[in-house]
């Protein structure tokens, strides 16, 4: 699954940006602005695709002086089920945290990064999650990896990616942050919470020795 596009994997035509756009908003839109929203294909090719679904009565077009304006039809029978293609990265995200909320063992943290989180990956993208063990769990502890490879396997199972998980404690936490790591950024930047505590709050929590 393209978790950044869902409907893009599935559409893989100008139908499928066009659609989401539309889907984001209930104002009218002239055809350059979906153009532009949409971030892809040509004006040209925007027009024919709003043409076809307008004609399939998908879309609605109303007629002004200035220009032609585009919104969904969100009554027509079909739109329920484009909506749920184009919500399915919410969809999976709320998958991950009903799965990590039945953990025996709960964890500090949780939260996707990489370029799933940034929307820029594709169908063949990995799942990336930063998990923050508790503080007196050891590492390999059998309860809490048998909890990851569960999600690990669950996350193939519901979108066909592989999930990578960045599995630490707060000590290893607090190393990564002493040595100027990149990846703190990106987790802080990019990440995307799904459980436990912000990243935010356990990185403004270290302690002074562990952050120099």
């Amino acid at each position: 699954m393209d978790l950044s596009h869902p409907i893009r994997g599935i559409i893989p035509t100008l139908d499928a940006p066009v659609l989401e756009v539309l889907a984001g908003t209930t104002r009218g839109l002239s055809g350059r602005e979906v153009h532009r929203l949409a971030g892809t294909g040509s004006v040209r090719g925007v027009q024919l695709v709003l043409a076809r679904l307008v004609a399939q009565g998908l879309v609605s077009a109303e007629e002004h002086a200035s220009a032609t304006l585009y919104a969904a039809n969100r009554a027509h029978l079909a739109w329920p089920a484009l909506e749920d293609l184009i919500g399915l990265r919410r969809h999976v995200l709320d998958q991950i945290r009903a799965a990590v909320a039945g953990w025996t063992i709960a964890p500090l943290h949780v939260s996707l990064f990489g370029s799933a989180a940034r929307r820029e990956g594709n169908a063949g993208s990995d799942i990336d999650l930063l998990i923050i063990r508790p503080d007196a769990l050891a590492e390999g502890d059998e309860v809490w990896q048998t909890q990851i490879d569960a999600l690990r396997d669950r996350l193939l199972i519901w979108t066909g990616n592989r999930c990578q998980a960045f599995d630490i404690d707060r000590a290893r936490l607090g190393a990564h942050v002493a040595t100027d790591d990149p990846l703190v950024e990106n987790w802080l930047s990019d990440g995307v919470p799904l459980a436990g505590e912000s990243l935010r709050s356990l990185v403004d929590g270290l302690e002074p020795a562990i952050q120099q």
